[in-house]
């Protein structure tokens, strides 16, 4: 428990950090909060005056004045509320939009082994459900919960001076009240984890069924899907219903509370009425310090509560925050351009320990050359392509360009020089202009349109009935492959790339559209470093060097003629079998 309390004081600490950059708005909000209470404390007092110095004096007069003063004080702790809530809320958006910021520039710092591992439903929730959640630690947490106990020291400080006898009879419940709020702190902190644990699923879930409803569709696997569905949805129903139930057994449990103190101070303060020792005021004026005790009393424990959910919330993006698996970028070379040498030197990795995926991994690819890389699936060929771009960093052996290790670039100026066309076109909802430029600024029109010249897209975006400006919908599922790929291809050549990655670009296109690209590829690997990953040989034969893959490493290496002479060769094995089946289609 103790290392549990510590560790969500560590957690308020960071999050309470995250408004340093509105200090002026949170000292603001707390100066509110501060005002608010002995304004709260007072007007219950002020009744107790009145009743007793005037109505009971019949001083007219005197009873006019503190009405009006009495007025004056409600007006300003109306004032005074609005602008506590309406600057905390502002304080809690400005926050969070600032950490949700954060957290989404944290993910295009991590590598893909993060995304590998982690459903991308789980990642939305963290940057959506749980940083909306951190919002309640300013707007119903930490800065209400100061203004509340304060507002119950400065309430209790009055009741004392009204009537100690009368306020002693009140102490009475509060042990009740105290044990009450802490049962349904604890409890309701449970059934809120299981909601965030829940709702994490659900996400990861439809997320993951959506995006592949085609699949579900194709093998109807509706019924199947939705019996899943109905479990984890069931399991969220039952986390909140958890919740709700603390809540309907707390509230009517303080007003029970607040009723007995009632009747106690009514019996008890009559008969001190009797003896003398008690004022008619103060009776009058107790019921009221009752309902404005308790009731920061009843929602401290709900804003404690909100405060714990905020800080599990905040937990879980601070532990995606506080990930290892971030690409280091400590690199301070930033050329403008490359020559393109590409360098591997006993390159070996893998996605989890004992398992390699590419070992002992060497060659040299010079300038302007272009590399074939094949093999069969998990060979390990587009592995090669993601380490030389540093999605994901190398356990031993170097990579260099142009005589350099990749770690001494910036990220930024490594990946500004390398462009990538891959086999699964990923097309963003927008025009077809903002998914080749990526709303880059820098690259005109004018660029676009000689890019798709160049490689004859220009007449087939032409035929679409906006043109660049056709609206494509969520991963281009408006457009067909070959539209895509045509896209993706479009969008690599534009950022005029030194190093040119072609991931099986043609394996989607149909046979005239391939012709198309496969003669701009010729054209434009005659100018720049090239890579080509490909499963179609006949598409690499003029490539300078084909590398050959199996089973994570070098299995030959050299020309396509080269290649072919080895009768025994996994390359020739591979063409021979490509090429008979090519026949008998």
């Amino acid at each position: 428990m103790e290392n549990y309390q510590k560790y969500d004081l560590q957690t308020l600490k960071r999050v309470i950090r995250l408004a340093d950059p509105f200090k002026s708005l949170f000292y603001g909000c707390l100066i509110l909060g501060l005002i608010m209470a002995p304004v709260t404390a007072f007007r219950p007092y002020l009744i107790k005056v009145i009743v007793d110095d005037n109505i009971w004096q019949q001083d007219l007069e005197g009873l006019q004045l503190n009405a009006m003063f009495y007025i004056g004080l409600t007006l300003l702790a109306f004032i005074l509320r609005y602008l506590f809530i309406y600057y905390t809320a502002i304080l809690g958006q400005a926050v969070i939009r600032d950490f949700r910021a954060k957290v989404f520039k944290y993910f295009t710092r991590l590598n893909l082994s993060f995304f590998d591992t982690t459903p991308i439903g789980t990642n939305v929730t963290r940057t959506i459900n749980d940083i909306e959640a951190v919002n309640k630690i300013f707007k119903q947490g930490s800065l209400t919960i100061i203004a509340d106990i304060l507002s119950v020291f400065m309430i209790l400080m009055m009741m004392f001076y009204t009537s100690w006898r009368l306020t002693m009879i009140f102490l009475i419940t509060v042990p009740i009240m105290m044990i009450a709020s802490y049962v349904f702190k604890e409890k309701v902190k449970i059934a809120y984890e299981k909601v965030r644990t829940q709702i994490s699923e659900m996400n990861a879930f439809l997320q993951e069924r959506i995006t592949g409803m085609r699949v579900i569709q194709i093998f109807n696997a509706e019924e199947s899907e939705m019996k899943k569905f109905n479990s984890i949805n069931g399991k969220y129903r039952q986390a909140n219903l958890d919740s709700i139930l603390y809540y309907a057994v707390f509230f009517p449990v303080v007003e029970l509370i607040n009723a007995l103190a009632l009747a106690l101070l009514i019996y008890l303060g009559t008969r001190g009425i009797w003896n003398g020792t008690i004022s008619v005021g103060a009776i009058v004026a107790f019921p009221i310090f009752l309902s404005r005790i308790f009731r920061p009393i009843r929602m401290l424990a709900d804003k404690f509560n909100e405060l714990q959910m905020g800080l599990v919330a905040a937990g879980k993006v601070f532990k995606v925050l506080d990930n290892p698996s971030v690409i280091p970028d400590d690199g301070t070379y930033e050329p403008t351009k490359l020559e393109g040498e590409v360098v591997f030197e006993n390159v070996e990795f893998a996605y989890d320990e004992g398992n390699d995926v590419i070992r002992d991994i060497s060659f040299t690819l010079n300038r302007g050359e272009t590399l074939a890389i094949v093999g069969s699936t998990g060979s390990g060929k587009t592995t090669i392509i993601n380490l030389l771009n540093r999605f994901y960093e190398t356990q031993r052996g170097s990579i260099k360009i142009d005589g350099r290790d990749i770690k001494d670039y910036k990220l930024h100026a490594l990946r500004n020089r390398i462009s990538i066309v891959l086999q699964d076109v990923f097309l963003f909802n927008g025009t077809v202009m903002e998914n080749i430029t990526l709303r880059d600024d820098k690259i005109s029109r004018e660029t676009v349109l000689h890019a798709a010249q160049q490689i004859g897209t220009h007449t087939y975006i032409e035929d679409l009935p906006d043109q660049y400006e056709f609206m494509i919908t969520e991963r281009g599922s408006n457009l067909s492959m070959g539209q895509r790929q045509l896209i993706s291809f479009v969008r690599a050549l534009v950022f005029d790339p030194d190093i040119l990655i072609l991931d099986e670009a043609t394996s989607s296109v149909d046979t005239e559209t391939e012709a198309t690209i496969q003669y701009a590829i010729e054209k434009l690997i005659d100018k720049r470093t090239s890579i080509i990953i490909a499963h179609r040989l006949s598409t690499i034969r003029h490539a300078d060097q084909i590398l050959v893959m199996e089973n994570g490493k070098i299995a030959e290496i050299g020309t396509h003629s080269e290649l072919l002479q080895n009768v025994d060769g996994k390359y020739k094995e591979l063409y021979e079998l490509q090429f008979s089946d090519e026949l008998v289609a």
